[in-house]
Parts: structure tokens; C-alpha cells; sequence
């Protein structure tokens, strides 16, 4: 093993310019292609352009960077979270369960969210202000370390739903990404993801079970904001009691997602090694993450979030230099512009994504153990396992669905919750009110 090599399967990669410019770009697109699959599933499931999507997730990163100094290697996608907000203003079904139109009402719905966003830039004003500390003591390892173990939990579901759709390219995807990361040298060790990808997409296309159609049909070049579904469509002109109605179904859906917020850029900087808590602050991923939601928000695109699926790949190739992710940022919005690209990557096989998935939602839930056993959480001590249990428990055991599992009552508004965001709320609250606190945050 050369030198090189060694340093990269041990320590990991901080300076991807090392490794020169072809290979920076290759691992900028891998990381796109990681990220894709999830992306482009929101505006798939709520009615949203793919194109505009795909525009301000790679926007909503580069500001993210900017904010944060260049300094936190996330990329930010499509939330999930959102999408009982989505469902309940503009419903992609009726109640007979049949399609309908909700062109109309997405701009709506995309108001509320932009305004849901306004909460990060609220608690990233509070910590700031107040100092991250008394903020964290909410969020100890105990705490987070159990949420991102369900975050991870939570997702295979999905992973296995897209792996059955086709098990046999899955599992080319799944052994291609192994093979490379396990036995792979120098660089092949470090995109075992793209060449999965490439790997089951290339096999499927050759055994006809990829369809090429909207391949063929989309164009080359074409614009990615449509402002008739843009949220600036219906500040001027729209149903004001409707605009009301949005903002007070799905802001509180920011609750949740905050929290979600800060289990994952625990997870990175557990992956990374370094305190990203601290520097360059919570305060500044928090405004990151919130501006990057408005923006995209208001101009027709779903709320972007800090992504699981990032952890998992940092962790799989242990590339950890923020240059590639904004790489992947910039491919995003080139390939914006380009329906045709878009459509050859949407054509992937479901499969695929499924097999790839499926290694990094594994990958993020090892990085909860992780972050758990590192910080040296006592499992002795019942509290600890109390709290640990419920996160998981909660987390996992409740599915979410437009209605809601668990759900309340404002006026005549249904609020939604989804298991993460409970069990996440469980947890904060046990560790808060039950005694014996072992854990103080070093700010």
C-alpha cells in the first residue's frame, strides 16, 4: 500500500486537491449522484418541479458554505419532513384516493415552509446571543446519539421498498460498493458509490428494464423557476385565509426538523472529527440551513435540510474536504438547467438507489453508535436507558402518514407530528426533568 493510500484509508481525506482536479471533480459528481435519489423523491411525492429542485438544493449548499465559512462538509436536500405540510395544503389525492391537480395550491404550501424556516434563523438569533452551551445541554450524546441512530432506522424502510423493486440490481449496486470500499485501491476505495450506480444502472439498461422515454422527450437546455408556482404567485393576489391556514399547519413542522438539524451536524462532525458545534457554531449551520429553506421555499422548490445520506457517504469514503461537497453543489445547478441530464438521471433504476441507500442509512445509524460510544455514555444508569429507549422506540414504532399518527388539535387545523420529531421531543424532555446528568457540553 502506498503512502497515499494509507493516509487516506486511516485518517481520511481533509484536502481533496491532493488527489488533483480530475479526481476532485469525479468525487464532487459522486456525491451528487448520493444525494440524488432523495432529492428528487420529495418533488416527485408532492407535485414539485424535479428541475427547480434540483437548482436550489445545489444553491441552498453553496449558501450554507458561505455562511459557514466554507468550514462544515454538508450538503443540503430535499426534507422529508415537510411532506404531511405538503399533503395537508395541496393534496396530491383525493379522499376516494384518486389523483388530482394541486398545482395551484403548492405555492401555498411552499409560503408556509419558507416561513417554518423563519424559526431557524429565530434559534440561531437565541444561541448567538445566549451562547451555544445552553442550548446543547438539551442535546447531549444521549440525546443525539439515539436520534441518529433512528434517522438511519427510519430510512431503511424506504431503501428496502426501492430494493424491491428490483433485488437483483440492488444487490449489484450493494456488492459493487462494498467490493470498492473493502479491497478497492487509491482512488476506486474512495467513490465506491458512483461506481455502484454506474455499475446496476449500466446492467439494467443492458437487460431493458430502464425506460428511456422521458430521456428522449426532455430537452436539452431549459429554465428550472416557473413563477406561476413560485410562493411570490400568491403574495400578491392569493387567498389570504389560505396563506394563514399554510403557516399554521407546517411552521411547526420547523421544530422537528431543527432538531433533526443538530443530530446531523453532530453526526459530521463525529464522522470528521471535528467540533463543527463549535466552530464555526451552531448558530451559523442553523442560519444556513434556514436561509437555504426560505430561498427555495419561495421560489417553488421543497425546504432543504442538512442530509443523512451526507453522513454516509463522508463515512463510507472518508472524504471529508467541504470543496467536494460544493462540487456536488455546482453539478446540482448545472444539471438544473439540462432536462434531458435531469431525465437520464431520473431514469435510474429505483433499485439502484435502493442498493446505495440501503449501505448509507446503515452507515448513518453506525454513526450514532459511535457518537454514543464515544462520548462514553453509562448505560448503567437507568436514566440513560430509559431515554435511549423511548428516542428509539418512538422514533421508529410510529409511522408517519399525512394524517398522522400522532397529531393535535389547533381550532379547526390538524397538526401533524412525525415519529422522529416525537421521539426526538421525548428525549429532549426526559433528559431535561430526569436526574443524574452526566454530560457537560465544552463550549
Amino acid at each position: 500500500m502506498s503512502k497515499k493510500s494509507k493516509v487516506i484509508e486511516e485518517n481520511g481525506v481533509y484536502d481533496a486537491k491532493s488527489l488533483g482536479v480530475p479526481k476532485v471533480i469525479l468525487l464532487g459528481l459522486q456525491h451528487m449522484f448520493a444525494m440524488f435519489g432523495a432529492t428528487i423523491l420529495v418533488p416527485m411525492l408532492t407535485g414539485l418541479d424535479v428541475s427547480t429542485t434540483l437548482l436550489f438544493a445545489g444553491l441552498g449548499t453553496l449558501l450554507f458554505h458561505l455562511i459557514t465559512k466554507g468550514k462544515v462538509p454538508a450538503f443540503l436536500g430535499s426534507s422529508f419532513a415537510f411532506l404531511g405540510g405538503y399533503a395537508a395544503i395541496a393534496p396530491m389525492t383525493d379522499e376516494a384516493g384518486n389523483a388530482i391537480s394541486n398545482k395551484e395550491l403548492l405555492p401555498y404550501a411552499c409560503f408556509g415552509v419558507a416561513c417554518a424556516g423563519l424559526l431557524y434563523l429565530v434559534l440561531a438569533l437565541l444561541i448567538k446571543i445566549f451562547g451555544t452551551a445552553r442550548v446543547m445541554k438539551f442535546f447531549p450524546p444521549i440525546v443525539t446519539g439515539p436520534i441518529i441512530i433512528a434517522i438511519g432506522l427510519t430510512l431503511s424502510q424506504s431503501a428496502i421498498d426501492n430494493c424491491s423493486q428490483d433485488w437483483l440490481i440492488a444487490v449489484v449496486a450493494i456488492v459493487l460498493v462494498i467490493v470498492c470500499n473493502i479491497w478497492g485501491k487509491g482512488m476506486v476505495k474512495i467513490v465506491p458509490i458512483i461506481i455502484g450506480v454506474i455499475g446496476s444502472y449500466v446492467l439494467a439498461a443492458v437487460l431493458n428494464r430502464v425506460d428511456f422515454t422521458a430521456v428522449a422527450e426532455a430537452d436539452w437546455i431549459g429554465l428550472p423557476i416557473h413563477w406561476d408556482q413560485t410562493a411570490f404567485s400568491v403574495l400578491a393576489g392569493g387567498d389570504a385565509s389560505m396563506l394563514i391556514t399554510a403557516v399554521i399547519t407546517i411552521m411547526p413542522i420547523a421544530l422537528a426538523t431543527i432538531v433533526e438539524h443538530i443530530g446531523d451536524i453532530s453526526a459530521i462532525s463525529s464522522t470528521v472529527g471535528k467540533n463543527y458545534i463549535k466552530n464555526p457554531g451552531l448558530h451559523r449551520t442553523l442560519l444556513g440551513d434556514g436561509l437555504a429553506t426560505i430561498v427555495a421555499s419561495l421560489f417553488g422548490a421543497p425546504a432543504n435540510t442538512t442530509y443523512g445520506e451526507n453522513t454516509g457517504v463522508l463515512s463510507l469514503t472518508r472524504v471529508f474536504d467541504p470543496l467536494v461537497i460544493r462540487i456536488a453543489a455546482g453539478f446540482a445547478v448545472l444539471f438544473a438547467f439540462s432536462p434531458k441530464v435531469a431525465a437520464l438521471i431520473g431514469c435510474m433504476p429505483t433499485a439502484t438507489c435502493g442498493g446505495v441507500s440501503l449501505v448509507l442509512y446503515g452507515m448513518i445509524s453506525a454513526v450514532g453508535v459511535r457518537n454514543i460510544v464515544e462520548a462514553q455514555v453509562d448505560f448503567n444508569k437507568t436514566r440513560n436507558v430509559i431515554i435511549a429507549a423511548l428516542i428509539l422506540v418512538l422514533s421508529i414504532g410510529i409511522k408517519y402518514s399525512a394524517a398522522g399518527a400522532i397529531a393535535f388539535q389547533i381550532g379547526e387545523l390538524t397538526i401533524s407530528l412525525s415519529g422522529l420529531a416525537v421521539g426526538a421531543l421525548a428525549g429532549i424532555i426526559l433528559n431535561a426533568v430526569l436526574p443524574g446528568k452526566d454530560y457537560v457540553f465544552d463550549e
